[in-house]
């Protein structure tokens, strides 16, 4: 069926792109209305939309369309990469970020929240809205609230006040803020309804931040800190490690239930970002990530960035199998308890960041969060349904329905069962123009040749 799908949708691609409508014959939808998944089905698809879905055992006619059969295909709406660090454009050299929008959609990622900002990204999200540039879409967070960029309360206030008149989506928060100026933040960003999370602020702790209107907590900062009894040892960086990560034996799990109903009262959402503390904080030597597969879409001098970031890490010791594996595990512990609890999921890898590849690394994200204990199809909705929820534009797209935007990807198998097939999507649908495999692996092939070794 492979052989096939490629040489059929590379004939789509030459003839279709927006120009006309186009039916979608013969495919299994995973509609991500519900688990159920609709088999032998067509969606109709029109100026970007998804104008209807029907059973192919019902009488239709579409004379004059465009027909595509999908010989079985699966189709759902796409992943997430909802913890991303946008790449800058410098003196206006964009080519990093074209690059890693193709990386995004070569691997079916069509929706990306930037977590890190900065003027660059706002014509980039442009160009893509215009139809200028390929790409997914792009939720923008300007640049960080953090202890080097805060000065006091009223500073604090204009800034947001800024970002929110620049046009970003969202705001976000590093570390080493006072309370009295997350509060001036918090206190502008819900009056002029633009929401923020990111990391927990030492001296504002996790408690304070949910209360003040947190709409996500990224890496699930915050957690191990609170639950710590003696405080002092988090606030001390030489003995709590990296994220606190060396003092996971002197949590207080009975503190837990409490943390848990206290995120769910105040609808907060978690964005776990597993693969980044599996690959950056993990035991596996850095020295090993050098030559993995997509290390090649990157250049060397990024690759060894990576490497230089994790290895101080390792030669301090911190990053023995003894230390790691408690923690991690821990981590899988957490994300589990707040999900089964209620806790919405945002889909996220923090890339690119150490040894996270845009694209690539959200399929290591799925493959950790079904180790921890997710089931596909929860797994699925953190990367279609909820990114959609989370900034309130429900049924409008993350989900295959009439009516919504024509997002979405073709695989082979059915994700609901397996996996890995997300990895090689046959064709790419993003806002109604069509990707198909060859043109996807000549994007691929195009970064991989700029970066030879």
């Amino acid at each position: 069926m492979k052989k096939l799908l490629l040489a059929l949708f590379s004939l789509i691609f030459l003839s279709s792109g927006n120009a006309q409508n186009y039916l979608i014959t013969n495919v299994n939808i995973v509609s991500m209305e519900n688990e159920e998944l609709l088999r032998n089905q067509a969606i109709l698809v029109g100026d970007g939309k998804i104008l209807n879905i029907t059973s192919m055992s019902e009488p239709f006619d579409f004379d004059g369309k465009l027909v595509i059969d999908g010989k079985g295909a699966y189709v759902y709406p796409g992943l997430a990469e909802f913890h991303s660090h946008i790449p800058v454009a410098q003196n206006g050299d964009t080519q990093l970020q074209e690059e890693a929008m193709w990386l995004y959609l070569a691997n079916g990622v069509l929706r990306v929240r930037g977590m890190i900002g900065h003027a660059s990204h706002l014509p980039l999200k442009a160009r893509i809205d215009a139809g200028e540039l390929d790409g997914p879409r792009l939720f923008l967070s300007g640049p960080s609230f953090s202890g080097g960029s805060v000065s006091s309360p009223t500073q604090a206030e204009q800034m947001v006040r800024d970002e929110k008149a620049t046009g970003y989506d969202h705001l976000k928060l590093h570390p080493g803020l006072e309370m009295d100026e997350f509060l001036a933040i918090s206190k502008t960003a819900q009056e002029l309804e633009i929401p923020f999370g990111g990391h927990v602020s030492l001296n504002v702790g996790l408690e304070a931040s949910l209360k003040g209107g947190y709409k996500s907590i990224e890496h699930m900062d915050g957690y191990i800190e609170a639950l710590i009894p003696d405080y002092s040892r988090v606030l001390d960086s030489k003995i709590a490690g990296p994220f606190t990560m060396l003092l996971v034996d002197e949590t207080d799990l009975s503190k837990l239930p409490a943390l848990v109903d206290l995120t769910l009262e105040t609808k907060a959402w978690i964005a776990p970002t597993l693969t980044l503390f599996d690959r950056y904080f993990g035991s596996t030597p850095a020295e090993d990530y050098r030559n993995v597969p997509e290390m090649k879409y990157m250049s060397a001098e990024q690759v060894q960035n990576w490497i230089n970031a994790k290895t101080p890490y390792e030669k301090a010791g911190v990053l023995t199998k003894e230390n790691v594996q408690p923690y991690l595990e821990f981590r899988n512990e957490l994300l589990m308890t707040l999900h089964e609890a209620g806790v919405p999921v945002l889909m996220c890898s923090d890339s690119p960041q150490v040894f996270n590849v845009p694209g690539f690394s959200i399929h290591h994200e799925i493959a950790l969060m079904s180790k921890a204990g997710m089931s596909n199809y929860e797994i699925l909705k953190s990367g279609s349904v909820n990114p959609a929820r989370y900034f309130e534009q429900e049924g409008q797209w993350g989900v295959i329905k009439a009516g919504a935007s024509a997002d979405f990807v073709l695989v082979e198998n059915n994700p609901l069962e397996d996996l890995n097939t997300l990895k090689e999507p046959f064709m790419v649908v993003m806002k109604g123009k069509i990707y198909d495999r060859d043109e996807l692996k000549r994007q691929l092939d195009r970064i991989e040749a700029n970066y030879k070794r």
